[in-house]
């Protein structure tokens, strides 16, 4: 199965490249699998789960407010990144069940040591905030 021109189109501002590992965490039956297959596509690989041993080049991390504590999700998730990697986290919209506040995510963020660069829409229900280590810490 191959992802829509638009899941393509909304993969693309993930800055993924082909080659590229990303290791994909907090996978659920509501996650959008079009975006998935599109990611699929751009990277040329199968996304990696948790069991993965190696560095990764990015994170996919799907959370939803009732997954536990972002902060640990994110350290986490930067546990395996290599040093330029980078962390979507991939939460539900405003208005859509498990939607986590902005303020929450950015002093989730800070206390695992990330920076928040910028925020775009994934898919019709998930919104992606990427998030960096700061350039001092790479």
């Amino acid at each position: 199965m191959s992802a829509s021109p638009q899941g393509l189109e909304r993969a693309a501002r993930l800055s993924l490249a082909s080659g590229q590992i990303v290791q994909e965490v907090g996978y659920d039956t509501d996650c959008d699998a079009d975006l998935r297959e599109a990611v699929v596509e751009i990277i040329g690989a199968d996304l990696v789960d948790l069991d993965f041993e190696e560095v990764v080049d990015a994170a996919l991390l799907w959370f939803r407010e009732d997954d536990g504590d972002l902060t640990d999700a994110l350290v986490d998730a930067i546990t395996p990144l290599a040093d330029q990697g980078v962390v979507w986290l991939l939460t539900p919209k405003p208005g859509r069940d498990g939607h986590i506040e902005p303020e929450d995510i950015t002093d989730a963020a800070q206390t695992a040591g990330l920076r928040q660069t910028s925020t775009i829409s994934a898919s019709d229900n998930w919104q992606g905030t990427r998030l960096v280590a700061p350039r001092a810490k790479r």
